[in-house]
């Protein structure tokens, strides 16, 4: 029994020190640093709004902004937009073009564009695709393709997994919006790539002195500035909407940009606390890269880079059952944005709901309750 109290005793006269000698050297089975708790008590985002450091909103948006901006690591591009149509089909109420354009100084894209056959200017959303680990399809898992059986076979196979069998593109076209959907880099007729691919892609990026997340941010403000370029559009009235990783690129997005009127974003929600937890899905690497901006996380929480857009309107779904983002990690997000919306008495802009029953999906209920908010926001009365 003595030789096993004096150890005990030794430790707790050493105290931190030797808990830190201790972890400093090891590996979690999740390949975070031993130490990964000691170092999450520094993440203490001392540019947040509710941070306290910050009197004038206005300005710390700004700021808050240019933080994020910075982070990215890409020029802004100056190259022409030089859009071109390279397919048409005719659908009920609506037209789907197949269009290509500049999307920056070094990149041309297809992307998918959808118009309502009545009179313009329209309201407009822009769709972002989600990550899913399935790279043959990008756009065409939110707008249904057309001309090639085996891409259309595998998009159906999309939207019924996740969309019961719909796709919101179209469906957002059936309500008299324009609406675009472009391939992320790496999905559809960017790619594909493989999943094993994704770290060194993310590497290369680095070693070309930018990033891949930052390119990806970067390539969705291009897109919402082509969108707010074309004639059919009504540029005061675009929103956003995206699934899962598109959440996170909706959001995101909405940060940046301005020109983002309305912001709906479902099943990518939390806080860097709560999800930097053993075996939590952002630990294996490979698809977070799309996500991860260098230094970003020590100075903003994800609930503080969303309220940036702040107080324009902002809707947060997540599933209940979503293993990927736990509950308490989502209730605490939540709280910080609507403490945010709070303090600028815009509240009633800031809708948050977690469905109990649902995952990682958004089903047909989900689509119709944030179809009926964009309708709020984005259709004149």
């Amino acid at each position: 029994m003595l030789k096993l109290l004096l150890p005990l005793a030794l430790y707790s006269l050493l105290g931190s020190n030797v808990a830190i000698a201790q972890t400093s050297t090891a590996l979690t089975p999740d390949a975070l640093p031993g130490n990964y708790l000691l170092l999450k008590q520094q993440m203490t985002y001392p540019d947040s709004w509710l941070s306290g450091h910050f009197k004038h909103f206005t300005k710390w948006r700004d700021h808050a902004r240019q933080v994020v901006r910075d982070s990215l690591l890409t020029p802004d591009s100056k190259r022409a937009f030089n859009a071109e149509v390279i397919g048409r089909q005719q659908r009920s109420g609506y037209r789907a073009e197949k269009i290509s354009f500049n999307l920056t100084d070094e990149s041309r894209v297809a992307a998918f564009l959808l118009t309502p056959d009545t009179p313009g200017p329209h309201p407009a959303v822009l769709m972002l695709h989600d990550h899913g680990a399935r790279f043959d399809i990008g756009k065409e898992k939110m707008i249904k393709p057309w001309g090639d059986q085996t891409v259309l076979a595998s998009a159906q196979q999309w939207a019924d997994k996740y969309f019961s069998g719909r796709f919101p593109g179209d469906e957002l076209a059936k309500r008299g919006y324009v609406v675009l959907a472009v391939d992320a880099l790496g999905w559809g007729e960017r790619g594909p790539i493989t999943y094993e691919q994704q770290q060194a892609l993310a590497s290369n990026f680095f070693n070309l002195g930018r990033s891949l997340a930052g390119t990806m941010a970067y390539e969705d403000i291009r897109q919402i500035d082509f969108l707010a370029t074309l004639p059919q559009v009504d540029r005061h009235r675009i929103g956003v909407v995206g699934f899962s990783m598109g959440a996170f690129r909706a959001w995101q997005l909405a940060a940046l940009s301005d020109k983002v009127a309305a912001t709906a974003a479902i099943s990518w929600f939390g806080t860097y606390h709560g999800l930097m937890t053993p075996g939590n899905n952002v630990l294996r690497g490979q698809s977070s890269f799309y996500m991860l901006h260098p230094g970003l996380p020590a100075r903003l929480d994800i609930p503080d880079i969303a309220s940036i857009a702040a107080p324009r309107p902002l809707l947060l779904f997540n599933g209940g059952q979503d293993t990927l983002f736990p509950r308490e990690s989502v209730e605490d997000a939540y709280k910080k944005v609507h403490s945010v919306w709070r303090s600028q008495k815009a509240e009633l802009n800031l809708t948050t709901r977690l469905w109990p029953e649902l995952g990682h999906v958004f089903v047909q209920e989900q689509q119709d309750a944030a179809f009926t908010w964009f309708d709020t926001w984005l259709k004149p009365r």
